[in-house]
């Protein structure tokens, strides 16, 4: 079967294929501004394939399909698009770009501080080169991998990139491929690695023409939230998407790939294409590469992230956004309750102990906000690093009717408390651009459609809203911002001018010296954990006491009061597990400025106060 995807450069031309079983004939079509279009019959292969050797194209050729003499469609594995969906794709001499970092490896997982970010929200340009001037502020805050959200070539000048339809294509946007590869390369140089968010469980709603040319792409009789399901009982299809991660990780030399909502994702095959996916990934890169594979699974299948016996290295996934201590910190900060936080509301205190020691709150639990029904897998038995945790994220606050940051819905010392417990954590911790910094300026949901689609879109955005009582009011729903309008998007761009701003800057120094804390004490200790053996409880109604055990024979301990009285802890309770606790040496690794261990003899903990400690012998 042929599974190459998208123009290949050979020594004599350029060779074009395309999968198209549904169409009768299919032409390429050659652009020239200066000449009259060229129409190249496509030979018929097996199994649906066409192609044509064209021996004058090369690099920089603009080229369309013409489907049944009618339509002219771009390459769904079209490398670059520098006139949007709905224009040629061009041809693009992957090879052609020199690396100053070939020989970057990237980073072992557990050193990873994560930073999303939008690249046209993330500065003033909304560029690749702009990203690339705040590679050494990234530096020093204290991040080690940027994640960026999906590149994928959307329709129109402004999206989050969840609506792609040519998923080989980054954004002619943000700029063209080299200027991708540069953002990259520079960040290798200054040792912070890149990852990027892949969307592989529908196409967006405009300019994706497969449905014309190949309808064995997607299964007619079932469809996802965002569009019609795609068809992975198909060998083609698998291929495309297979192919599609290694071209991301292989040609653009990123270090990790977040896969969305494959919870979506529907396949009756097996292996999965999940479980193949990362297969073949693993399979073809070099081992000594660190290449980090990243999931969103609302099903929490904990099995995805299994480790080697012999190795501890992953078998498949290397970890999963963890939704669970999101909302269960969102739900303490804010006493929220609609929507997807009822499952939080009940004993959150308890649900935080059991997502920082065992990684999914729900793991095989009924859920409230999915009907009763069962969700989640065991996973206690997994390192803390198999979990990414995050106060905020990109969906987390867009999800919202007006895209509100956390710092506009609790007070300071919950925030404070919450970041010092996050940052910290042994789970590999995730900020969102801006939120280091405390940020206000909102993260709405934008996109850039027009007509009838651009009505639907921002009148649907209106009804998911409709049943939450603070739109009860009519007049309070019309106030939604319109993902459609320009200034939606422009509230999004971050502003450069906060950071040093006295009520900014405070908050900039927290994110500092939190992150500085776990490279320095936290991060050692994380190849000692043990897995499985983590515990927590509740003393005195407030205060959680987390415990990993270390292969030294010590403990990492956490102690937060999450509550509004000051209280008090003998080292007994942090110990409390151990059978002798006489003796006990505890060793401060942070403590909030209204938490203070008094001679080894009690710990007092003000209102929603953070200690960090080793414990033992």
């Amino acid at each position: 079967m042929i599974n190459a995807y998208g123009p290949s450069i050979e020594e004599n031309g350029v060779r074009f294929r395309l999968w198209a079983p549904g169409a009768d004939r299919v032409d390429l079509v050659l652009k020239d501004r200066e000449r009259p279009d060229r129409r190249e019959r496509m030979t018929p292969l097996e199994d649906g394939w066409l192609e044509v050797l064209v021996p004058e194209a090369g690099a920089g050729t603009l080229y369309n399909f013409l489907i049944n003499e009618e339509t002219l469609v771009p390459d769904p594995a079209s490398r670059f698009q520098p006139e949007d969906v709905f224009g040629p794709s061009q041809v693009v001499d992957t090879a052609a770009f020199r690396w100053d970092n070939p020989n970057w490896k990237g980073l072992p997982w557990n050193e990873t501080v994560l930073y999303e970010l939008h690249v046209g929200a993330f500065t003033p340009e909304g560029t690749y080169n702009g990203g690339r001037t705040r590679l050494n502020y990234l530096k020093n805050l204290g991040i080690t991998a940027i994640e960026l959200m999906p590149l994928a070539d959307f329709p129109g000048r402004r999206g989050w990139g969840y609506d792609g339809v040519l998923p080989f294509a980054p954004d002619s946007i943000y700029g063209t491929p080299q200027e991708l590869k540069w953002l990259i390369d520079e960040a290798h140089g200054l040792g912070i690695m890149v990852f990027l968010d892949v969307v592989y469980n529908h196409f967006g709603p405009e300019g994706n023409y497969l449905h014309l040319y190949a309808p064995d792409f997607f299964n007619p009789e079932r469809h996802t939230p965002w569009g019609a399901a795609i068809d992975f009982t198909m060998p083609q299809v698998r291929e495309f998407y297979i192919a599609n991660a290694l071209y991301w990780l292989e040609t653009y030399r990123f270090d990790g790939l977040r896969f969305d909502a494959v919870h979506a994702i529907e396949d009756t095959t097996t292996p999965h294409i999940i479980e193949e996916m990362a297969q073949r990934i693993r399979q073809v890169l070099p081992q000594d590469r660190h290449v980090h594979l990243v999931l969103e699974n609302d099903a929490n299948q904990a099995h995805y992230l299994a480790r080697s016996r012999t190795t501890s290295r992953p078998k498949l996934y290397t970890a999963q956004w963890n939704d669970d201590i999101h909302h269960t910190c969102h739900v303490l900060a804010t006493g929220e309750h609609h929507g997807y936080y009822s499952d939080f509301v009940e004993a959150p205190l308890h649900r935080l102990g059991r997502c920082l020691a065992e990684g999914f709150a729900y793991q095989g639990d009924p859920s409230e906000h999915h009907d009763g029904k069962v969700r989640g897998e065991p996973s206690a038995h997994l390192p803390p690093e198999s979990f990414v945790a995050y106060l905020q994220n990109h969906d987390q606050i867009g999800n919202r009717a007006r895209g509100e940051r956390l710092s506009l819905l609790t007070t300071p010392d919950r925030r404070t408390a919450l970041a010092s417990i996050i940052l910290l954590s042994p789970q590999i911790p995730l900020l969102f651009m801006g939120e280091e910094w405390g940020t206000q300026r909102p993260f709405p949901y934008f996109c850039d459609f027009e007509g009838d689609l651009a009505n639907s879109v921002r009148d649907g955005r209106r009804r998911e809203f409709s049943g939450f009582p603070e739109f009860s009011d009519p007049a309070m729903l019309e106030q939604i911002p319109d993902p459609t309008h320009p200034d939606t998007f422009k509230k999004a761009v971050l502003h450069w001018n906060e950071p040093v701003q006295p009520k900014y800057a405070r908050w900039l120094d927290l994110s500092r010296k939190l992150l500085a804390v776990r490279r320095s004490q936290i991060q050692p200790l994380l190849p000692l954990i043990r897995p499985g053996e983590a515990r927590w409880k509740i003393l005195q109604d407030a205060v959680l006491l987390v415990q990993w055990s270390l292969r030294d024979n010590r403990s990492l301990v956490l102690a937060a009061n999450i509550g509004s009285q000051s209280l008090f802890i003998e080292p007994r309770d942090i110990e409390s597990w151990n059978v002798d606790v006489k003796n006990i040496r505890i060793e401060e690794l942070f403590a909030s400025s209204n938490a203070l261990l008094e001679q080894q003899e009690r710990l007092i903990l003000g209102p929603w106060a953070v200690y960090w400690c080793t414990a033992g012998r």
